[in-house]
């Protein structure tokens, strides 16, 4: 094995599309993805999985159908199975996703900003 630190500023600056996941590291079964997002996501839920958002960048808002909750730079939040909810951005924002391989971006919705799976960067 070779040992290799992963640089999140050098992994975000090998792509600029948002709402685009790029993963950059596995254990196990989970995924680490690193996202630019911008503007508003499409409403949507994952069944099976909880998802965590860590924002290393900026702000970024997540909206529920009764709540809403803002995560701002070195923040991180759980959003269990199930959940619908819709991620928002005014301005750019840099975020780290984790959840298991394989989990749809935008779960059983079906939009244009549905992204690739398991593209790594």
């Amino acid at each position: 094995m070779k040992p290799e630190v992963i640089n999140f500023r050098d992994k975000f600056s090998k792509f600029s599309e948002h709402w685009s996941p790029r993963v950059i590291a596995q254990m196990n079964d989970y995924q680490f993805k690193l996202v630019k997002v911008e503007g508003e996501f499409v409403w949507h839920d994952h069944p099976d999985t909880d998802e965590v958002f860590i924002v290393i960048e900026g702000r970024l808002d997540i909206e529920f159908r009764d709540a809403l909750v803002t995560l701002n730079s070195g923040e991180m939040f759980v959003i269990p199975k199930g959940v619908e909810h819709k991620p928002k951005a005014s301005m750019e924002c840099k975020i780290m996703i984790v959840e298991p391989k394989g989990v749809v971006n935008t779960g059983d919705s079906e939009s244009e900003l549905k992204a690739n799976n398991d593209v790594w960067v």
